[in-house]
């Protein structure tokens, strides 16, 4: 079943990819982040003030929030942190380059992922697994070829080096997201309010930082209707990820390649959406990102 669970955050993954491309195009990305993460906490709050205030409507469901102890909200502090460093650099890349060359070196996230569970958990890989994880690395190797033929040298371009940094910072996200699941057994919406809330929060704060004591700020900021297609579409996205990894039985290591295979759909329809170049080339090296998550993901059938 978790399985599922995992197709099911790809396929929203995929529509909030080409949501956030539109929201932060010439865009403020902090308030942009800001605004997302606070109407995923708006959205949510019937759920966390019926738990308080009406418990016993929500008791034995998927949607009761617990009270947490200090240590739980510090647990969940260190997953804010590093959501926090991942989305940031995520979205000045996405600011900055085509969706159809951010999108797949997100999609390397699951390397990373392999190597936290190998060390971490005791995760042990198949022959047909780290065929695949070579694969998605040959694959960034041929988009690095591509992206010069745009203007973008990989090697000097601080941008691509801030998408890599956010697909570490979200790998070992996803790691820990096995530990708050697994080991301290928090349910999926208490870990979802708890991180959106706090997110929100430590966010703006930066963001204050930034206007007052900075000059960090290129845009100014604009709303639009994608930004509320951010923060629904992640909510659900993140809410069938937790579930499925909440799973004694579900690896991280394959929900993770699972998540990353929404790559097809946002290179595609959002390179022809927002016009990008060479779309055609990226065709190959991306079959074979979807190659090596395949790999992945059905080692244990082949």
């Amino acid at each position: 079943m978790w399985v599922y669970y995992g197709l099911m955050a790809a396929f929203f993954l995929s529509l909030y990819n080409l949501c956030k491309k539109w929201s932060v195009r010439e865009n403020a990305i902090l308030p942009v982040l800001i605004c997302a993460n606070g109407l995923s906490v708006v959205l949510m709050s019937p759920i966390y003030f019926a738990s308080r205030f009406y418990p016993e409507s929500l008791e034995g469901t998927n949607l009761f929030i617990p009270e947490l102890l200090l240590v739980d909200h510090a647990l969940i502090l260190i997953k804010v942190f590093l959501m926090t460093c991942s989305w940031i650099l995520a979205f000045s890349a996405l600011k900055h380059m085509p969706i159809s060359l951010v999108t797949p070196i997100r999609a390397s996230g699951p390397f990373f992922t392999l190597l936290g569970a190998f060390f971490l958990y005791g995760e042990r890989p198949s022959e047909y697994q780290w065929l695949g994880f070579f694969l998605i690395i040959l694959s960034m190797i041929a988009y690095s070829y591509i992206g010069k033929k745009e203007g973008i040298s990989f090697k000097t371009n601080k941008w691509f080096l801030a998408i890599v940094l956010a697909t570490f910072f979200g790998a070992c996200s996803g790691l820990y997201d096995k530990f708050l699941l697994q080991v301290q057994e928090y349910t999926a919406i208490t870990l979802l309010w708890w991180f959106f809330t706090y997110i929100t929060l430590f966010m703006s704060v930066v963001y204050l930082y930034n206007r007052k004591y900075t000059k960090l700020t290129n845009h100014s900021f604009q709303w639009r209707w994608s930004i509320l297609g951010i923060s629904t579409l992640l909510l659900f996205a993140d809410y069938f990820y937790y579930e499925g990894l909440s799973d004694p039985e579900a690896l991280v290591v394959l929900m993770s390649a699972i998540k990353r295979s929404q790559v097809l759909f946002t290179v595609v329809i959002g390179g022809l959406i927002f016009k990008e170049r060479n779309l055609g080339l990226k065709i190959l090296p991306l079959i074979g990102v979807l190659l090596g998550v395949f790999l992945i993901l059905y080692s244990s059938k082949l």
